[in-house]
């Protein structure tokens, strides 16, 4: 039956896969490192008020370990110039490679072209880095298609473009100064656009350029002010039918938003929402059917090609790459590893996270 579960998983994979255009190519395994090399490599994260960013950090954490490497790991808590700081302090102290996720982007030129000088290699962590020759790698995974997963979920569970309606939406985005939010955004909008153009989807808000919908830091209770704010202006008398949510985080803070505006009832029934990162909360309010679904992105897969770059770069051998000409970020073409996210929901999350050994059901009861 495991057999059977992993062929089901390996073929959800595959077909993602497909449908982002890329083949995935299975980094080396763990053990072909040099095991007395000894380098501490810095790993500077955004914040722990995520609780991937937590997961993504311990999973690097354990398996640069398991080779013998050091880590430093440090958390800006979502401010750039702490970043910038800690990111200096591990140049200053020597570490021999740093892994960082950027809290903006576009805000690390200066820092990084110290680490350059040192001849430190830069691997840009899920977050693309901006306007910079000094970075050296990405590993990510296909953000266009997480979003266009996220608006294909609320279509198809609103039957677009078939269906009559017209049915109400109301849009966020993550944070303005992460380029991933962009991409997010752009994946949904590339599927709902049409439906709100035709009448379909109605916006009652007006709210759907990018800058109007996202959130400060990616703050849920940012958004969830700003929901309630929507629900008390233009949803007096029609309930909303779904809500583009860009994340877990977020998604948990507009359902509490909404279960105090009366929905969850038979008669205000919750609105369809979105997320993405598959985080333990939200996968049980889908099980409850509170939140619809989410993008699972298996970062322990993640952590394993950045653990695998990385030991590459450090034992003087080329890291594996499946990406070579998407990721422009201003100044050059990264050099990238892409991974496929899945969409989940109460159909198939047992499936891809209990079978595939992500969660436990003891963790979901």
């Amino acid at each position: 039956m495991h057999r059977v579960w992993a062929g089901l998983i390996a073929g959800a994979l595959t077909l993602s896969v497909a449908a982002c255009g890329s083949a995935l190519t299975a980094p080396e395994s763990a053990g072909d490192v040099n095991a007395n090399h000894g380098a501490e490599i810095g790993i500077a994260m955004p914040t722990k008020r995520q609780t991937r960013w937590t997961a993504d950090s311990a999973n690097m954490v354990e398996q640069f370990t398991a080779m013998r490497y050091k880590t430093d790991v440090q958390f800006a808590d979502d401010n750039v110039k702490k970043q910038i700081t800690q990111i200096q302090a591990m140049i200053d102290k020597g570490v021999e490679l740093l892994v960082v996720v950027a809290v903006d982007g576009a805000s690390l030129n200066q820092v990084l072209a110290g680490a350059a000088r040192k001849h430190i290699p830069v691997i840009a962590y899920d977050h693309l880095i901006l306007g910079t020759k000094d970075v050296d790698y990405y590993a990510t995974f296909d953000n266009v298609r997480v979003g266009v997963q996220q608006g294909q979920l609320l279509a198809r569970r609103l039957r677009l473009p078939g269906a009559a309606g017209p049915f109400t939406l109301e849009l966020i985005a993550g944070s303005l100064i992460d380029n991933n939010s962009k991409v997010f955004f752009d994946g949904a909008m590339s599927v709902l656009k049409p439906s709100i153009d035709s009448g379909k989807l109605v916006v009652r808000s007006g709210q759907t350029g990018f800058k109007k919908v996202s959130t400060e830091n990616w703050d849920g209770v940012i958004a969830a002010k700003r929901m309630n704010e929507i629900l008390k202006k233009y949803y007096t008398s029609e309930n909303l039918d779904a809500v583009l949510s860009p994340n877990d985080s977020i998604a948990g803070e507009v359902i509490k938003t909404l279960d105090k505006n009366g929905y969850g009832t038979s008669a205000k029934p919750m609105p369809l929402i979105t997320g993405q990162d598959a985080e333990l909360t939200s996968v049980k309010s889908i099980i409850a059917g509170r939140q619809t679904g989410t993008i699972y992105k298996d970062t322990r897969e993640l952590a394993k090609a950045t653990v695998q770059m990385s030991n590459a770069i450090l034992t003087g051998t080329t890291p594996i790459v499946n990406d070579t000409t998407t990721y422009d970020n201003g100044v050059k073409i990264v050099p990238t590893y892409l991974l496929a996210p899945i969409s989940v929901d109460r159909t198939n999350y047992r499936t891809l996270l209990v079978d595939g050994g992500y969660y436990r059901q003891a963790d979901l009861n």
